[in-house]
């Protein structure tokens, strides 16, 4: 393929990726074919060793595969260098983790504000647009307050403001309610879905049926392989 059909904003063909554990050879992707139109929800489930995790990783420019094509907003990432993944990882894909990954010593604001230090803004263009991404989190009144000030919910929070900051293709949400109790884990899906509505294309991976139900389509993976693609709601 030499373009990316334009209403993708991934498209992967045939991803291999194989590891050495010891003696033994781990396939931990077979032959992956997915595409993710723009503004899409997409779930990724599987159980441990399914293989979900690596294409993650695939997805979020932290590996490359062994075999196959990814393409990522029209442009082709798989025989990318370090440097040029590091770029589009910062450009196009906002990250969210289970465990929030924030500065300790650094207030809300300046959390937020990180991913555009690296992009080369202004100060004052840094701070507007992360002023805009937590109030776009309902934290308007939290941005001087640091992580040890913060409950987990207002945390994930800052963590979303965070990967939303550089406008990005894709929210690439890792577990993001893993470590919340159950009425902060709806609010933080709540948020999610809102942000879906608003036009970002989210991609959630997730062990938790309750959380991809939040999706419009899940993803099922098994043994290094898609077993199932479903849509779960009619558009």
């Amino acid at each position: 393929m030499n373009k990316q059909p334009a209403n993708q904003v991934i498209t992967t063909t045939n991803l291999r990726r194989s590891y050495q554990m010891g003696s033994e050879v781990i396939h931990a992707l077979s032959g992956v074919n997915l595409s993710i139109e723009r503004g899409e929800y997409v779930a990724i489930m599987g159980p441990s060793g399914s293989g979900k995790s690596t294409l993650m990783n695939m997805i979020g420019c932290l590996d490359t595969p062994d075999e196959g094509t990814y393409w990522l907003n029209g442009r082709a990432v798989t025989n990318l260098a370090d440097r040029q993944l590091a770029q589009v990882r910062n450009e196009e894909i906002g990250f969210v983790f289970q465990t929030f990954n924030l500065l300790q010593r650094a207030t809300a604001l300046h959390n937020v504000e990180l991913p555009l230090i690296y992009a080369g803004l202004s100060k004052a263009e840094r701070i507007r647009r992360a002023s805009d991404a937590l109030v776009k989190v309902g934290l308007e009144d939290r941005m001087t307050h640091r992580p040890s000030e913060l409950s987990g919910g207002q945390r994930q929070r800052v963590a979303i403001a965070r990967a939303l900051v550089t406008n990005p293709s894709i929210l690439l949400a890792d577990e993001p309610t893993g470590n919340l109790d159950s009425v902060t884990a709806r609010e933080i899906m709540d948020l999610i879905s809102e942000l879906h509505k608003g036009g970002n294309t989210i991609i959630l991976v997730t062990h938790d049926a309750n959380v991809a139900d939040h999706a419009d389509r899940i993803v099922q993976l098994l043994d290094g392989g898609i077993e199932s693609d479903i849509k779960t709601r009619k558009h």
